[in-house]
């Protein structure tokens, strides 16, 4: 039996022509995870055209412990077409769960929970941290804020106290079976979504 094949062979000729086309691709084949319109296109024609219909949305992750999930909300930040993905903490992080997302995003890095939040101020950005917490308010009844960064912790000790302090509002994602969380990574999925409902889906 054939395994179907992933992603296009290596396209016939005469070639499209256009800066966005990468001869590497078109010569050998595009076997990449992305939308057939972004086949045979340069990773900088890509983001360039991402670029252009961002959400006003950022994501921030606090990188303390050098979190597996990281590359997971990346991912997922892709596939939302967030503006931005801000790292606090340590610069690197495991990029095997972001599929190579992470080269068509606008990815900042912080190394204090203060300097984060100065960049925040200056965007006139309101933080909202994202954790289940004693004082959090349900995801169900919060209006996430258009201008915002939802700000993710580690899996297992999730956000610091300093950034609890420093967020406007900890918002939770209700729950109703036995385990005490979700993974992060689900988490900022849901979160990100609900935020692309309220300010993108159901004002069209």
């Amino acid at each position: 039996m054939n395994k179907k094949q992933i992603g296009l062979p290596p396209h016939p000729k005469p070639w499209p022509i256009g800066l966005e086309y990468d001869t590497e691709l078109l010569e050998n084949g595009d076997k990449r995870n992305v939308l057939d319109k972004y086949r045979y296109w340069t990773v900088e024609a890509i983001k360039a055209d991402l670029d252009k219909t961002r959400t006003s949305l950022h994501v921030a992750i606090e990188n303390w412990q050098h979190d597996l999930n990281i590359g997971t909300i990346v991912r997922a930040a892709n596939a939302f077409n967030v503006e931005a993905v801000h790292i606090i903490g340590k610069h690197h992080w495991n990029r095997r769960g972001a599929m190579v997302t992470d080269r068509y995003m606008n990815i900042i890095n912080h190394d204090t929970v203060s300097e984060f939040a100065e960049y925040m101020k200056q965007e006139n950005r309101q933080i909202i941290a994202m954790d289940i917490v004693e004082g959090a308010v349900e995801l169900s009844k919060t209006k996430l804020p258009a201008r915002s960064v939802l700000v993710f912790g580690g899996e297992g000790p999730g956000l610091s106290k300093e950034m609890q302090l420093t967020a406007e509002k900890t918002v939770m994602i209700e729950q109703f079976g036995s385990t005490r969380s979700v993974n992060v990574g689900v988490a900022a999925g849901i979160a990100m979504y609900v935020w692309l409902q309220q300010n993108v889906l159901f004002s069209k």
